[in-house]
């Protein structure tokens, strides 16, 4: 199962969270055949929007997507609230096993958009000044919501399944040794292996990392997929196009519209009658 736990130095004004993604991580990469790097891109990401949206104190989204002009010319992760979460990426050529973010993207950036439920929605653009994506996201943190935060991030395979995990450490209201601590902790941090962030439990990793510090953990919360998608969303987007345009792509193609979503892989199909029966239900007028 995918989780998420948020805990506390007693001893200190930090925080933390740890997330630990398998199913929701393969859930992004099935219907898909990216590059291996873009696979673990895409794992990075998904535990960076799970450990963002975990920051956010009220109901609402965080998309965080990577554009550039790059093979790897677009790759997004939505999260809510309800650490539900999808993802997807665009491929437009060849992409080493081993390349970096700019090996990737090209001349790129990322956007972070954050909608709150009930309040204004909030849009960071961070540009590809650091060589990963997380020295990238350590910046927007400083830059836009002034706290010093580290985040210790790894994809990897166990069980013969992808998997991803990272911890996320950050500043509390500051006290007189909250630097020098932050630093410690976050040194204590950087010792974790891949091995054992992806394998241990967060007990094991906690004690493994911390046993000198007192250690409050809170309860779990699980991560789940959800794309959320649907035939009435494909219906709403079918009915935004004009009547001709509609009736071209049905006789170029076979008498069917065939929407696929890039999230999931469904395919919603709609024939004549389908669109005869939309256009009666929503009475458009299309003269």
């Amino acid at each position: 199962m995918d989780t998420l736990n948020r805990f506390l130095f007693d001893n200190h004004s930090i925080r933390g969270e740890i997330t630990r993604l398998e199913q929701t991580y393969q859930a992004v990469l099935d219907n898909h055949t990216y590059p291996v790097a873009v696979q673990n891109l895409l794992g990075e990401l998904l535990v960076v929007t799970s450990l963002l949206t975990a920051t956010l104190k009220f109901e609402g989204d965080i998309a965080v997507q990577l554009q550039g002009d790059g093979a790897l010319s677009l790759a997004v992760v939505n999260g809510n609230d309800q650490q539900q979460l999808r993802g997807v990426a665009r491929v437009n050529g060849e992409i080493a096993d081993d390349a970096t973010l700019k090996d990737m993207v090209g001349n790129g950036y990322i956007v972070i958009t954050i909608t709150p439920k009930n309040g204004e929605r909030y849009q960071g653009i961070v540009g590809l000044e650091k060589d990963t994506l997380i020295g990238c996201i350590e910046n927007y943190f400083m830059q836009s919501e002034q706290l010093p935060t580290r985040l210790f991030v790894k994809t990897g395979v166990h069980n013969n399944k992808p998997m991803a995990a990272g911890i996320l450490l950050q500043i509390l209201p500051a006290n007189d040794d909250t630097a020098e601590s932050f630093e410690h902790l976050s040194a204590l941090t950087e010792t974790i292996t891949a091995d054992e962030l992806l394998q241990l439990s967060t007990d094991e990793i906690l004690y493994r990392l911390y046993n000198q510090e007192q250690v409050r953990l809170f309860e779990t919360h699980d991560i789940t997929f959800k794309c959320g998608c649907s035939r009435q969303r494909c219906e709403d987007s079918l009915m935004t196009l004009p009547a001709n345009e509609i009736d071209e792509i049905l006789s170029e193609d076979g008498g069917n519209i065939d929407i696929h979503c890039d999230y999931c892989g469904k395919h919603y199909l709609f024939d004549s009658i389908d669109i005869a029966e939309i256009r009666n239900r929503h009475k458009v007028n299309y003269h």
